[in-house]
């Protein structure tokens, strides 16, 4: 049953399984596994990091956030990845926080475990940094997308990589954070989500997105979900097959 525990662990992060098995039994005993609530904070700009964490389902959100309180999505991050890029860079903090967008779950690990084991393992250095480098090229990508492509193509774009990043068709999604992920007031959202949902794409309702047409959504979508798509592949090699999960009726009201 532990044998059983350890594989499952590996897999459902992708930098977990991506670890050689010498590296991954190291790392293991000192991962604990806790849940990923909806607006929890993983760390705060400026803030010494306490924890690494590997997410396993839902998706952390990198935020910068100006002087008048503004806040804007900069970075997305799944079970493709680490939240703790700093401390691969030698590192303590960032001038950005990362909260939970969409709640799922993970593991963690003290910051100085996971720095001691990151320094005796050239190995683990080396699948590490390939993602930190996958993470610059999505960061690049998103602000050249902002930039040229609309509103509904940048929200199929994200509606793909949040399904990529879960084992259901269904998940939480609000408002406010895709309005922050989007870069526009809540009437956009409201535009994009509900041209989406007219054209038999998506469910949007109370909170809850439901995918209805993955291959829609790759056709309305700009090119920039592949291109960061075929990153991360090239770097981490490609992910585990997804494994959807039933539909399972929600009540939960979060706009």
């Amino acid at each position: 049953m532990a044998a059983k525990r350890k594989a499952a662990d590996a897999q459902a992060n992708r930098l977990l399984g991506l670890l050689s098995p010498r590296d991954y039994r190291r790392l293991q005993p000192h991962l604990e596994r806790i849940p990923l609530t909806y607006r929890q904070s993983l760390y705060r700009a400026r803030q010494r990091l306490g924890f690494v964490y590997f997410i396993e389902t839902g998706v952390g959100s990198l935020v910068n956030t100006m002087k008048n309180g503004q806040a804007a999505e900069v970075g997305t991050i799944g079970n493709e990845g680490i939240v703790g890029l700093p401390l691969l860079l030698d590192d303590d903090r960032a001038p950005t926080s990362v909260y939970i967008q969409v709640p799922g779950a993970g593991l963690r690990i003290t910051a100085a475990r996971f720095s001691a084991e990151l320094a005796r393992s050239a190995s683990m250095r080396k699948v590490m940094l390939r993602y930190a480098h996958a993470l610059f090229n999505q960061v690049a990508q998103s602000a050249a997308c902002n930039h040229f492509h609309t509103l509904q193509q940048r929200c199929c774009r994200w509606m793909l990589m949040t399904h990529d990043r879960m084992q259901s068709d269904e998940f939480l999604l609000t408002q406010e954070f895709l309005a922050m992920m989007l870069g526009v007031q809540r009437t956009g959202v409201s535009a994009a989500a509900g041209g989406l949902q007219r054209a038999g794409l998506i469910r949007y309702s109370r909170g809850v997105v439901t995918i209805l047409d993955r291959r829609g959504l790759l056709q309305r979508s700009c090119e920039c979900y592949g291109v960061s798509k075929r990153e991360f592949d090239r770097l981490l090699g490609n992910p585990p097959a997804r494994v959807v999960q039933p539909r399972r009726s929600r009540r939960l009201k979060l706009q």
